[in-house]
């Protein structure tokens, strides 16, 4: 048997190039298959079709047809982002671009662990966080490249209790669950929880909390709820944030993508003022996964993440000029992620990369037109952001639920679920720039033909 071929190196280009005619053959059939948004059948039907074309997962001899039979069986059964119907999640359809760049981080495989093993990716790292801190905070900043809002929020965490030790975490409400996650893997006191009636933090009650609290603190506001993509009064907090000396983290892992919008980028005043800020560029920068970013107004406050490895940042190494590289993430061994993020922003620029953000912005406005409209629709309120929550007029909460479930098993729309204010709410979250009024449409009548009356 001959040695597979290496995707890098000088005869990488041509060993790819077939092998990319196969997995684009694979995904045109496997999504001709599927004929949807979704795989229909529910669980066990996807699983056990799957099982069939995966056979044995570790065979004695291997097969020739293992890229083509395998690729097409994941688009068959994959939750297509790029179909108009899929609308559940803050799940983003990458772009065409991104996704090229991706391919070629992954043929050539640095690793940002170390100069020696990616020269010109970490310097291509260095420029691009650069400039997405200055996105934030001005001429001023730094930024690392996480996997996504649960690592950056990880991190802003962890900035914070090495800065402050012993530090109390107050959030929302609506603060996304990895806040409370990370107090956990953090060893922190459970965050104290203020409410938020309207869906966003509540000044009031953040000021009375404030005060009646002692120690070092750390308030959380978010810049698009993951429910309702509601923007907390970041004005109000910071100002808040600054009279009891607490510090202050957005988490903008939703609504940070409003940057590149000069309609929209109004709502995200009071951002510069925090001490950190989670984006994903997964979300509202249409990256593929992964292509988070944690940003930081002082730059000093990255140095608790510093570390020393005789092998991959040695002393005399750094004294030398090679820059190192341990002290831009708690992993080691990391991909070039930056490599889509920059070319997608080279490619775009800032008006490019706005105008996506101010079309699916506008077809949130649009749908929610469609169901404030509609006499068989509630709409819960206009949306902040591309998220949009309705029920149809009447129905119980285990009828809203159980509509969700019969579209998703008959693979013919993927809407997300949210309960706010008592009530459970059905949730479209448009993230694809492609839509058009009549896919606004036909996610209604679906919902509406699906409904018990």
């Amino acid at each position: 048997m001959s040695t597979p071929p290496l995707a890098s190196g000088p005869e990488g280009p041509d060993a790819l190039r077939p092998l990319l005619d196969t997995v684009l053959h694979a995904l045109a059939e496997g999504t001709a298959a599927r004929g949807g948004p979704l795989p229909a059948g529910g669980p066990e039907h996807v699983a056990s079709r799957l099982r069939a074309a995966l056979g044995d997962p570790l065979p004695q001899h291997g097969s020739a047809d293992a890229l083509h039979t395998l690729v097409r069986a994941l688009a068959e059964g994959a939750a297509d982002p790029a179909d108009p119907l899929c609308a559940a999640h803050l799940h983003c359809p990458p772009l065409a671009v991104a996704t090229a760049a991706d391919l070629a981080a992954s043929a050539l495989n640095p690793s940002l662990d170390s100069w020696d093993q990616a020269p010109a990716a970490s310097e291509l790292e260095t420029l691009v966080t650069q400039a997405l801190a200055h996105e934030v905070y001005g001429a001023r900043g730094d930024a690392l490249i996480t996997t996504g809002g649960t690592e950056s929020n990880q991190l802003a965490l962890l900035l914070a209790r090495e800065t402050h030790s012993g530090v109390q975490l107050v959030c929302g409400a609506g603060a996304h669950h990895s806040l409370h996650r990370a107090t956990w893997l953090l060893g922190l006191p459970e965050p104290v929880v203020v409410p938020a009636p309207a869906g966003t933090l509540d000044p009031a009650a953040l000021d009375s909390a404030l005060t009646d609290l002692r120690g070092p603190l750390l308030v959380a506001a978010t810049a698009g709820t993951t429910d309702a993509g509601l923007i907390d009064p970041l004005p109000d907090i910071a100002d808040l944030c600054a009279t009891h000396g607490a510090r202050l983290h957005i988490d903008a892992a939703y609504g940070g993508g409003l940057l590149f919008s000069d309609r929209h980028r109004t709502e995200l005043d009071g951002l510069a003022r925090a001490d950190t800020v989670t984006l994903d560029l997964h979300k509202l920068g249409w990256q593929p996964v992964a292509a988070g970013v944690l940003a930081v107004r002082e730059p000093a406050d990255l140095t608790p993440l510093g570390h020393r490895a005789e092998y991959l940042n040695a002393d005399d190494d750094t004294e030398a000029g090679l820059p190192d590289l341990l002290g831009r993430s708690l992993r080691t061994t990391r991909r070039p992620d930056i490599l889509k993020i920059a070319v997608t922003l080279k490619t775009l620029g800032r008006h490019g990369i706005g105008a996506l953000v101010d079309q699916v912005c506008a077809h949130a406005h649009e749908l929610a037109d469609l169901i404030a409209a509609h006499p068989g629709f509630e709409l819960y309120d206009r949306p902040a952001i591309s998220t949009v929550l309705f029920r149809p007029t009447g129905a119980t909460d285990d009828t809203v639920a159980a509509v969700r479930r019969t579209l998703l098993n008959e693979g013919r729309a993927v809407l997300g679920r949210a309960t706010l204010d008592g009530r459970r709410w059905l949730k479209a979250t448009l993230l694809n720039p492609h839509t058009r009024p009549g896919d606004l449409a036909t996610l209604l009548k679906l919902v509406e033909g699906h409904t018990p009356r």
